[in-house]
């Protein structure tokens, strides 16, 4: 299972639950490209710039989506590569796409300067965000779930429920 959205919808905490519910691994991409840089996302911006890391990044989602098993939760963006929607689209992946309204997603992880693509005008950025990504998340979706005003759980619970109806 593959979980995207945009920032604050809740990918790490809920593949946390789901990876911990299917007693599988849950691989995180952000942390997966931090480890092996050895500096966070935002230093990776600031130091190298977006295309350094969207290229660290497409090259750990790919390898992730070829051999992670469990539940894989990749960055925001990460989809909006063509090699990475490829994959995602051609694999066979069951893809979650968790969705959140600007109003949830600020009040769960603010938006601050570990959110490089956010610093400036963070609510104007994060809507241009999912305006662009949006229907890239629709197209590649095998199910979509709203987390706004729920738990992780009960977004868990939502996902392994659409997750059984879509087979």
């Amino acid at each position: 299972m593959v979980l995207v959205g945009p920032p604050g919808a809740g990918k790490s905490s809920v593949g946390a639950v789901l990876a911990g519910r299917l007693d599988v691994p849950l691989h995180d991409t952000d942390a997966a490209v931090e480890a092996a840089a050895g500096r966070t996302i935002s230093d990776i911006f600031v130091q190298d710039g977006e295309a350094a890391f969207r290229a660290l990044e497409r090259a750990e989602v790919l390898r992730a989506l070829a051999d992670e098993p469990g539940v894989v939760s990749l960055g925001g963006g990460a989809v909006m590569q063509d090699e990475v929607a490829a994959a995602l689209r051609e694999g066979g992946h069951r893809v979650v796409f968790l969705d959140v309204s600007i109003a949830d997603a600020a009040s769960r992880v603010g938006f601050d300067a570990s959110r490089p693509l956010l610093v400036v005008n963070p609510r104007a950025a994060w809507t241009r965000l999912m305006d662009a990504r949006r229907p890239t998340y629709e197209a590649l979706a095998t199910v979509r779930v709203h987390t706004g005003g729920k738990s992780v759980e009960q977004v868990a619970d939502e996902v392994l429920a659409a997750l059984e109806v879509a087979g």
